[in-house]
């Protein structure tokens, strides 16, 4: 039969599913997007969903273990057709019942949507393995799970590359649609020419040789652990490269390529490459493990590609461990299960717990100490296994114990020198040089990197930490505050948030960054009274540090909308923008476009939008939609500022295109304050209306002003479609 006989219709297959998988979450994160908003308990209540409906596609695998192959295939091509009543693939208009809050009710929204489509594809990897160790037992199923992480790389990679850039949503939806269809196609081949009865006694010699291996609680607890690490080590990895590093569009695609990579080469029937990273993996991590702790503010690419390199190593290494525990074919989809539940504990901790628990990335360092306690080592040559042989490795065990002591003791009692720019190379070359010699003996090696963590940022980390004032955080980002005498600061991540000037109530009055005077907004506000009368109602997407307040009039009735309870209570304490110069002002939780969906007609004379002052761009604010919400907010003669200073992107065309769509009139302003160097910073912000006058009259205060042009051919964003491709900075 085509299916015994033809080993690449199962990869085929297995590649056309798990590319279908990878197109799911982001698909679907785009269709709700607009209508659930984009809080965080709203989305992690999200990633709970996946994770959950991901260890029940692995489950239902596992349960149908118990039938014959044959028996297998007639249950899931019939589960199949059945999830085809979910085609084609989208979020269920359903609307959200008054009283429940966000984060209970989309959980259901997405699991009603997907759920039964999400399940039965997760299941096709184990299933296709199992049936393929039944079809073809002289060969070993698991050389397919590097097909499975292929696929799954190409469908990360499709989404943002090809898939949204070329197709609106409905096509997507249509697109994923008909693969499914393939799919199912090929599920059925496969189906008509598996063997009656269950697998074949005879197994593979790898087969054979992991059949003996008993599957114990130890056993399965050690697959579960170092399926775990790699997971939190991708999600740690890209969350500290956008914190600490560079806050880069698209970034998480990266790590998340890697991270599937991995599995690829582990999985692999050539084991000349994994075998080469298994070896030199504990000398990436303790070479660039204690490096990355100290961040690479001046430079943030080399960096990027250490902290790459190091999870990939890592991943190809501990995922070769799980390779080289694997079990008899029998007991394929427990052991894929066991994965699957690692891979959901990692996941859970380094995405949800984490950014809870911890105020810095902390489980960056702690993940990369689990890789190092769980990587598989080797003596890197005879004279270091003969060293640490001697003695039963006392004397040499004390050696490093030394040595490591007095580096320790150099970094709190010594010159601050020591541990400067200027000798940074000799502490790092000490380090690596006593690391070296402790591969192999895995107590040791894991003392002298725990000591490369402390010494190359960690110490300085925990100093901050305890401190308890100077940092704290949240599920969008750290957040730093920076006191000296004449000014505090706020940093989100690599980004300046906000500046409040210190030393007399003026100063600590005085709007500053992005907003001084001479901004777009700036000028705005000053108009405002003029334009609108002293009672004017002014709306602010985006609270920061409040800075903004500092242009109210008194008798206007100020709004901001902020989506992170972390920045209202950084505002409110750490900053008296808000206190003393808006302390009527009413702040809205929440997703801003919600938000202002339900606003009544006409409430607000001005609405600034001020979520792009960061390089993550919340794509369903700047939508043709999204503006009409706008537009109906606002009075018919009412302002709408937009920010759009980016490092990466250049969004004008989208706000072009928008206000082309919506009617509006626009013109921009690029300033370069004069007093940067205390207070201000270079923005770019657009102002638009529906009233040609109030145009007019902003552009006479100052100059500056230069109208918006419109980019042929482009018809900017929608909640059907949106890229961020043709916006980068070349």
């Amino acid at each position: 039969m085509i299916a015994r006989s033809s080993r690449g219709l199962f990869v085929a297959t297995i590649l056309t599913g798990s590319f279908l998988l990878f197109l799911v979450q982001p698909m679907v994160a785009r269709i709700a997007l607009p209508r659930i908003g984009g809080a965080p308990a709203v989305w992690n209540s999200a990633m709970l969903v996946y994770q959950a409906l991901l260890l029940a596609g692995y489950g239902y695998a596992h349960g149908l273990g118990r039938l014959a192959v044959r028996q297998q295939a007639g249950v899931h091509l019939a589960l199949l057709l059945l999830a085809m009543l979910w085609l084609p693939i989208g979020v269920l208009a359903w609307p959200m019942p008054e009283g429940i809050a966000p984060e209970w009710w989309v959980p259901w929204l997405l699991a009603a949507s997907i759920g039964p489509l999400f399940v039965i594809v997760s299941a096709q990897a184990p299933l296709l393995q199992r049936w393929f160790a039944a079809a073809r037992p002289d060969e070993d199923p698991y050389r397919l799970y590097a097909a499975s992480n292929l696929g799954s790389f190409a469908g990360l990679i499709a989404y943002p590359l090809a898939v949204e850039p070329l197709l609106p949503v409905a096509g997507q939806r249509w697109l994923w649609s008909a693969g499914y269809v393939v799919l199912v196609a090929l599920v059925a081949v496969i189906a008509t020419g598996l063997p009656r009865s269950g697998p074949a006694a005879a197994a593979s010699e790898p087969a054979a040789r992991v059949a003996a291996t008993p599957a114990g609680p130890w056993r399965v607890a050690h697959w579960i652990a170092l399926a775990a690490v790699p997971s939190g080590l991708m999600l740690a990895t890209s969350t500290y490269i956008t914190t600490d590093i560079v806050a880069m569009p698209l970034l998480w695609v990266i790590p998340l390529g890697v991270y599937l990579l991995s599995f690829t080469i582990a999985f692999a029937d050539d084991r000349s490459v994994a075998d080469l990273i298994v070896r030199i993996a504990p000398v990436t991590i303790l070479l660039f493990g204690g490096v990355m702790i100290g961040g690479f503010s001046v430079q943030p690419f080399f960096g990027l590609a250490l902290a790459i390199v190091l999870l990939f190593m890592a991943s190809v290494a501990l995922h070769s461990a799980l390779y080289r525990l694997r079990p008899a074919p029998e007991r394929l989809t427990g052991f894929y299960l066991a994965m699957s539940v690692g891979g959901a504990i990692g996941g859970l901790f380094a995405g949800l717990v984490a950014p809870a628990l911890f105020d810095w990335t902390w489980e960056y360092p702690i993940l990369i100490l689990a890789a190092g306690a769980l990587v598989p080592q080797v003596f890197l040559a005879h004279p270091v296994r003969a060293l640490w042989n001697r003695g039963r490795g006392l004397p040499a065990f004390v050696a490093v114990t030394i040595v490591l002591a007095a580096l320790l003791a150099l970094r709190r009692w010594g010159p601050d020198a020591l541990f400067g720019e200027d000798h940074t190379g000799i502490v790092f070359v000490t380090i690596a040089i006593v690391g070296l010699l402790t591969v192999g003996q895995r107590r040791a090696y894991m003392m002298v990197l725990g000591t490369a963590l402390l010494l190359f940022g960690g110490i300085t980390a925990i100093q901050i930490s305890l401190a308890g004032t100077i940092r704290t955080r949240s599920y969008f980002g750290v957040y730093s505050v920076d006191e000296q005498a004449s000014k505090r600061t706020l940093a989100h991540g690599t980004t300046l948030h906000g500046v409040q000037l210190l030393g007399s109530p003026a100063r600590e009055q005085t709007p500053t960054t992005y907003y001084v005077p001479s901004s777009g907004v700036g000028r705005a506000m000053t108009l405002a009274p003029a334009l609108y009368g002293p009672e004017s109602r002014i709306g602010v997407v985006g609270l920061g540090t409040g800075t903004l307040a500092c242009y109210a009039w008194p008798g206007q009735r100020w709004t901001f909308f902020e989506i992170d309870p972390t920045m209202v209570d950084l505002a409110r304490t750490r900053f008296s923008f808000v206190r003393t110069c808006a302390p009527d002002a009413t702040i809205t939780l929440g997703d801003a476009r919600l938000s202002i969906a339900r606003a009544p007609r006409g409430a607000f004379d001005l609405l600034a939008l001020d979520a792009f002052s960061s390089d993550a761009v919340p794509i369903h604010l700047l939508t043709r939609e999204a503006f009409a919400d706008y537009g109906r907010a606002l009075q018919p003669k009412g302002l709408l500022l937009v920010h759009i200073s980016n490092r990466y992107l250049d969004l004008s065309p989208v706000v072009a295109a928008a206000a082309a769509a919506g009617g509006w009139h626009a013109i921009q302003l690029v300033d370069r304050p004069l007093t940067r160097e205390e207070a201000g910073s270079i923005s770019h912000w657009i102002a638009l209306s529906r009233d040609p006058a109030a145009i007019r009259q902003l552009r006479g205060i100052g100059t500056g002003w230069v109208s918006l042009a419109h980019s042929p051919g482009y018809s900017g964003w929608s909640d059907d479609y949106a890229s961020i491709l043709p916006l980068l900075h070349r």
